[in-house]
């Protein structure tokens, strides 16, 4: 039978069959992003001679009408990867060309897929709904109706070389491919000499099989094999990044795998790749993998080593030690679905791996000498000089201090020990990880700080991480790239900053719970999230900054319950301005939450209640005795709430109005969440039966003085609050 007729053949079956595939097309073919939508098998062997007409031919010919059928029907499809259009002819993959001295011919490029993409075709092609048991089925099924069985060519590529091969024929159950060597032999060895003898030899010692993850399909224009190079891709993928060896024995088969499994490690593949997972975090992910596949594979060894139907004591020991083993797989396994959910894996897993456990404290030298680190990418004899004068002999010239010359002021950093000095010289200066400060020192630019620039390349954690008890740094710009956390996180102790500018791309300063931060002088901006994040129980000073160009100015955190400490906030002649919503913040717990206190307020009469919002501006407070509840001696009664008058608003000078207004703004909502606290630890405290020792409200204030700050062209004003 002639070509010609075949392909007239393959054509009448289709067309007999087109009334039902419009109602079978719910399985998509394609496997890039839906763009094709291929119908259901046909079983053409009962109707067709199979020996006299191809089955590359029939295949070739149903594909064709298929897309001509359904080119249409994903128009709308935001995949973005229509590689299978027919009104496109040829391939729409990339070439992937290899470099140095070509012997064999260009592949597919195809391993680099956004996440979307392998989502898609996981979820809609291959896996499906399918139990963990049901893998390697349902993968079968997948390849036979996308991946040609014969008569194309690919690189089989090993450890230990890459040689030219065709694929006659693929058994799709055993995910391998039979092939035969492409002659002359085309090959890259990677430190062996192989010959065309030894090749041959190789293959019959495997009967001519291949994972089909091995293979890399070879480049062609034509558009044929597009879909096998993808479909072989996706194997190569899943089994590689996806797949673990002891999933076939999970307890949870009865569960969809892609929904289980497949996701979460999908988006951890693609969360690690564009570094949004902790440098800590990834190595202890890997470290436990590592870890997991080795018990495994000695668990798995011990099991086929037990005897059945023994009853012998080293048989019995075997089984207790399998089961230790099975509690410590377990173990393992644990900690793995706890980094590979994306919410557990911040929640329970970032703060023990985000830098601070990995770098502790080395306090002051044995020798009690301190050091002075100069940083310089360059130094002229002059400028050695100049720095001498202005900044070495004037305060380091006692003899407990020493000189080291570092180029990297990150290598500078990671040497200092309690006590030191970090000196950089103008200069611009690219680092690549995190900077953690587990000691107390300080870090001094010499120069303005646009001429002293420290830039993250890289990204991932937060840029400075200080955790010493009492840092300093001035004069410095930071620069920012994309993490998770801020440019400057204060975790332990006190940091103090001073003339500094800061570059963000994620949140700006964090200021977690517990620590202290001074922050005098410095220029902030950029921050896709708050410009300084406050939490509670910290100590925040805020003097003479600029936090300008942010999502947020200054967010303050109140969600904690009523028994945690209140923030202390300084926030003096700041000039916050062009911020995409509030200047300043609070987000704070929804009123049904408080129910009890208001209940409570009830029984408290009313003169008791009024103007205890109202803080002076000055941020000074006064007690009105008139005004005070019932009670001997002019003592607060039980429970009561002290008032807060409040003095006439004090010029600002030539600043308009509108400008400062938010200052008073924000001390009344601050006090009055402040009050709303107290009387929260109050009820809280008379239901355990414990005396309240302090009911000065002075002591739970929220501010120590927040006064002469400037609010300009902020988005939605100087003030506004959050409730969650």
């Amino acid at each position: 039978m002639s070509a010609a007729e075949s392909n007239i053949m393959a054509e009448d079956v289709v067309g007999t069959e087109q009334p039902d595939l419009r109602d079978q097309a719910t399985e998509n073919v394609n496997i890039e992003g839906g763009v094709e939508i291929s119908p259901k098998k046909v079983d053409l062997e009962s109707d067709i001679d199979m020996e006299t007409v191809g089955v590359h031919e029939i295949r070739r010919a149903i594909l064709h009408v298929t897309q001509d059928l359904f080119q249409n029907k994903d128009d709308n499809d935001d995949s973005g990867t229509d590689y299978f259009n027919g009104d496109k002819p040829g391939t729409l993959l990339q070439r992937a060309e290899r470099v140095g001295d070509v012997v064999l011919p260009d592949t597919f490029q195809t391993n680099q897929l956004l996440y979307y993409e392998r989502f898609k075709a996981y979820q809609d092609y291959m896996l499906g709904d399918c139990k963990t048991s049901e893998v390697r089925a349902f993968t079968a099924d997948y390849l036979e109706k996308v991946v040609e069985p014969c008569d194309w060519q690919a690189l089989w590529c090993t450890d230990v070389f890459d040689v030219l091969v065709e694929v006659v024929d693929v058994e799709y159950a055993e995910l391998k491919a039979k092939v035969e060597l492409v002659l002359p032999l085309q090959c890259e060895t990677k430190g062996c000499e192989l010959t065309e003898d030894a090749m041959k030899g190789l293959l019959e010692a495997t009967q001519h099989k291949v994972p089909l993850q091995e293979l890399h399909a070879v480049y062609d224009e034509s558009g044929d094999f597009d879909q096998s190079a993808l479909a072989v891709e996706h194997l190569r993928f899943f089994y590689k990044h996806i797949w673990r060896k002891w999933d076939e024995e999970d307890e949870d088969d009865d569960f969809d795998y892609f929904v289980r499994c497949v996701e979460p490690r999908l988006r951890l593949h693609y969360d690690i790749l564009e570094d949004r997972v902790p440098v800590g975090l990834v190595a202890e992910y890997h470290a436990l993998l590592g870890h997991c596949a080795e018990k495994f594979q000695e668990f798995s060894s011990l099991r086929n080593g037990i005897s059945s139907d023994s009853e012998s004591e080293l048989d019995n020991v075997s089984m207790v030690e399998g089961l230790r083993m099975c509690e410590q797989m377990e173990s393992l396994k644990r900690k793995l679905r706890i980094i590979e959910n994306p919410l557990l894996r911040y929640v329970l897993g970032y703060r023990v791996n985000s830098g601070q456990q990995s770098c502790s404290a080395k306090g002051p030298r044995p020798a009690g000498v301190r050091v002075v680190h100069v940083v310089s990418a360059s130094l002229t004899v002059s400028q050695l000089q100049n720095l001498m004068t202005d900044k070495l002999c004037p305060d380091f010239s006692q003899e407990e201090f020493e000189l080291q010359f570092h180029s990297d002021p990150l290598l500078a950093l990671n040497a200092c020990y309690e006590g030191d000095t970090v000196i950089i010289c103008p200069g611009h200066y690219h680092v690549t990880g995190s900077i953690s400060i587990p000691d107390s020192i300080e870090v001094e630019g010499y120069g303005l700080p646009d001429e002293v620039v420290i830039e993250k390349k890289s990204k991932g954690d937060t840029f400075v991480e200080s955790t010493g008890a009492n840092i300093k740094i001035s004069n410095l710009k930071f620069i920012q790239h994309d993490a998770i956390e801020g440019i400057f996180c204060v975790r332990q102790g006190k940091l103090e900053m001073e003339n500094c500018v800061l570059q963000c791309e994620t949140t700006g300063v964090i200021v977690r719970t517990s620590t202290q931060l001074t922050m005098n002088m410095c220029d902030l901006y950029g921050s896709k999230g708050a410009g300084v994040e406050i939490y509670p129980g910290s100590v925040c000073s805020l003097v003479g900054n600029g936090i300008h160009h942010c999502k947020e100015g200054i967010l303050i955190k109140d969600f904690a319950d009523e028994l945690d400490t209140m923030p202390k906030i300084t926030m003096v002649n700041n000039v916050i301005h062009n911020n995409e919503g509030y200047g300043v913040i609070l987000v704070k717990p929804a009123d049904d939450r408080s129910r009890k206190t208001a209940e409570h307020e009830t029984q408290v009469p009313v003169q008791m209640r009024r103007q205890r919002s109202l803080v002076p501006l000055d941020g000074t407070e006064e007690e009105s005795a008139e005004q005070e509840g019932p009670g001997s001696g002019g003592q607060k009664g039980e429970g009561e709430v002290p008032v807060i008058m409040v003095h006439p608003p004090t010029p600002c000078g030539a600043v308009p109005p509108e400008f400062t207004e938010g200052n008073d703004a924000i001390k009344r909502e601050l006090v009055a969440t402040s009050a709303k606290k107290r009387r929260l630890q109050k009820i809280r405290a008379k239901e355990l039966g414990v005396d309240q020792a302090d009911d000065n409200l002075l002591s739970q204030e929220m501010f120590v003085s927040i006064e002469g700050n400037q609010f300009r062209r902020n988005g939605k004003g100087s003030f506004g609050t959050f409730l969650y």
